[in-house]
């Protein structure tokens, strides 16, 4: 009896069994305890599991600052006096820490880690076992102030604390080995790669046994031959058939072809159905990540190391927009006609301010969610252009990729009628930084107006997108971007914020800058980008909208005339990604990833072939001095209408489809009525060439079948 009540006795067998099983699970727990000490140790020990690293300056408590390597990883910051980590100055534990931003009047960018009761952050040992640090200025023991060099390091050291911070045990969730690390991948991973490698296998026996240029095309044929239809048409057309300002073909060079061999044709381009665009303001910057896709996305953390470059990573297809960074780059000119206006202005002052307003009006179109266009393969191009019914022109783009490794865009848009034209590349680099990455477009567009012989350099702002892993996933654009006239001595800077951490929804998309002339500063600037920007003038202290894309304004841009697929060539990007795009848009991530792992494996093979061997682009050619990307066929001659015949549009069916030629200032004098004698020989064997290619294909559907 115990207390009145009668109390159930164990048996000796019960007895025993609580007793082995108490006993076992003592062992499972010093066996946890064991791993778990293991692991940390392990994680502190290995140079290559390091979230981040970087110098920062540390205040003390004799508030002075000092200069300290950091190397952040999960759960732990450890603080060393050099990069070799040869000399340990603490080790913070980050479970117990908190992290804030911390307002500052002095340069770059504060941020402060402290214990939420006031007690010591610091651990006894160091990673090696030491017992003390090295000497150095006396740091607190329950807070630290740091400071990075500018603000965007500041944001980036923050994300990844955060995700240290929320994400202790990082390190045992995807850096496990053998079997554990398997488990992780699931079945259908596996079915996955069991169908990409026979897919792999079926492109191998079938694309390159016969013909590299089925799939790749032929980029090993004669200089004097063209290496596929595109090339041909990029060539023979735009060298031999087109005006040079921006227009169409007359009626008469379509008639003035009396020889019997085929003369070079227009290129048919057709106005563009939809143009996807998410509504304005913040909410289209903003996503949340479903559970399935964070799986792939903690699956795709084992790919990644700190700072590395994604250009270099498999991504994931949910993450994809569905189109290629070549035709990406082209949404800087659906505002195409405020250049046209700019070369119109009579004050280089005017002219400055214009520019900066069909900059902005570049970065309001975006996609719907946070997407990231295909990485372009090497040799890949892409075209289109725009109507500018005001003035009766037409503004071309074209683009090709120049190189993979480093992934370099370069691009030329022309419109001579209207006296302008944009050079440039750019290198497209992106660091993953824990919970966010950055976006870097390094590379100069130059901005040349033809009448006026004046050239502006401008640059571009970088991405940045927080909230990978955990949070709600943010877009924003970041960073200093300048627009320059050398001539003039016009300058213009302009600075893309990123949100503070303690900012509400009116410091989201904020800008700032201002205009120079020489010394003299004559305006400044301010608002969003995504909506209204206006200009203070500083003589006389008024202020006007100089942009806002107001749904008026959203309707006026100009239509972009494409290539229908059909007519484009196999290395053109609508063609070359069409199966990637369709898997896309149906919400089949298996066949997109199949279809993308095609064309990856395919540019893999043809870069083990051509081994040592440079890649020649053929649109683009680099100044060995400068190392610029430039058009092959540019000019800088204005425009005459005594040298070129004024283009008349030809409309050909309800559709409003109309005859152009892609021809780029290319032309010049050797812009003929009729082709010559060699160009017609050309033309015949490249007809042949194909007739040969389709013959092949032919051949392989019949084997198949």
């Amino acid at each position: 009896m115990f207390n009145g009540v009668e109390k159930d006795c164990p048996s000796p067998t019960e007895k025993l069994a609580r007793k082995e099983s108490l006993k076992l699970q003592k062992q499972n727990y010093r066996q946890e305890k064991k791993r778990a000490a293991k692991e940390l140790f392990s994680a502190l020990k290995d140079p290559s599991v390091v979230i981040m690293s970087n110098w920062l300056k540390i205040r003390s408590s004799l508030k002075s600052w000092t200069k300290l390597w950091c190397a952040l990883k999960p759960g732990v910051l450890l603080i060393y006096k050099t990069p070799k980590s040869d000399h340990w100055v603490g080790t913070i534990l980050l479970n117990a820490c908190k992290l804030i931003e911390r307002p500052s009047k002095k340069d770059g960018f504060c941020f402060k880690l402290y214990h939420p009761l006031d007690k010591s952050i610091w651990a006894v040992k160091g990673p090696k076992g030491e017992n003390v640090g090295s000497i150095t200025q006396p740091l607190p023991s329950n807070y630290l102030i740091f400071r990075a060099a500018s603000e965007s390091d500041g944001r980036c050291w923050m994300d990844a604390l955060e995700l240290a911070l929320s994400c202790s045990s990082l390190y045992k969730l995807t850096a496990k080995t053998g079997r554990e690390a398997d488990i992780s991948m699931s079945s259908e991973s596996s079915h996955i790669l069991h169908l990409l490698s026979d897919r792999a296998h079926h492109v191998a026996s079938v694309h390159f046994r016969l013909n590299d240029s089925l799939l790749l095309g032929n980029h090993h044929m004669e200089q004097d031959g063209f290496s596929d239809r595109s090339e041909r048409e990029a060539h023979d057309e735009w060298d031999t058939t087109a005006n040079e300002n921006g227009g169409r073909l007359t009626e008469e060079s379509d008639v003035d072809q009396t020889d019997e061999s085929p003369g070079p044709q227009a290129t048919p381009y057709v106005e563009q159905g939809t143009e996807e665009m998410a509504e304005a303001g913040e909410a289209s910057q903003v996503e949340t990540v479903s559970e399935e896709n964070k799986g792939l996305i903690w699956g795709l953390l084992k790919q990644l190391r700190p700072g590395m470059d994604l250009s270099k990573v498999v991504l994931p297809t949910f993450i994809l927009e569905p189109r290629s960074f070549l035709d990406k780059l082209s949404d800087y000119y659906y505002h195409a006609n405020l250049l046209s206006q700019a070369v119109q202005e009579e004050s280089a002052y005017g002219r400055i301010k214009q520019v900066l307003r069909w900059y902005l009006s570049g970065f309001y179109k975006k996609p719907k969610g946070l997407k990231k266009p295909y990485n372009p393969i090497l040799g890949e191009t892409f075209r289109c252009c725009w109507l500018h019914p005001q003035t009766d022109s037409c503004t071309f783009y074209i683009a090709e990729q120049v190189s993979h490794h480093p992934p370099i865009s370069a691009f030329h848009v022309c419109n001579r009628k209207d006296g302008f034209s944009i050079s440039g590349s750019i290198l497209a680099k992106s660091k993953f930084y824990g919970n966010s990455l950055s976006a870097i477009l390094d590379g100069k567009a130059r901005l040349l107006f033809l009448n006026r012989d004046e050239e502006y350099v401008i640059t571009m702002p970088y991405a940045h997108c927080k909230g990978i892993l955990y949070g709600t996933m943010t877009l924003e654009l970041g960073g200093k971007v300048t627009i320059e006239c050398e001539k003039t001595k016009c300058f213009l800077e302009l600075e893309f914020k990123l949100k503070p951490f303690l900012g509400g929804a009116c410091s989201v998309n904020q800008i700032s800058g201002k205009i120079f002339m020489g010394e003299e500063l004559l305006a400044t600037i301010d608002g969003h980008w995504d909506s209204e920007v206006f200009v203070h003038e500083k003589q006389s202290g008024q202020q006007e909208t100089l942009w806002n894309p107001t749904p008026d304004v959203r309707r006026s841009r100009l239509k972009r005339q494409v290539v229908q697929i059909d007519q484009q060539g196999e290395f053109e990007s609508e063609r070359l990604w069409q199966h990637v795009t369709s898997a896309i848009k149906d919400r089949d991530q298996l066949r997109a990833t199949q279809e993308k792992f095609v064309l990856e494996e395919a540019q893999r093979k043809e870069a083990k072939e051509r081994g040592e061997k440079p890649w020649t682009p053929h649109l683009f050619h680099q100044d060995p001095v400068t190392s610029d990307w430039t058009y092959r066929h540019i000019e800088y001659e204005p425009y005459c209408t005594r040298n070129h015949s004024l283009a008349l549009t030809k409309m050909r069916d309800s559709q409003h489809a109309c005859c152009l030629v892609c021809q780029l200032p290319a032309v010049g004098p050797r812009a003929l009525s009729r082709p010559c004698s060699r160009c017609n020989k050309e033309v015949k064997d490249i007809a042949q060439i194909e007739a040969s290619i389709t013959s092949i294909k032919k051949t392989q559907l019949d084997i198949q079948r």
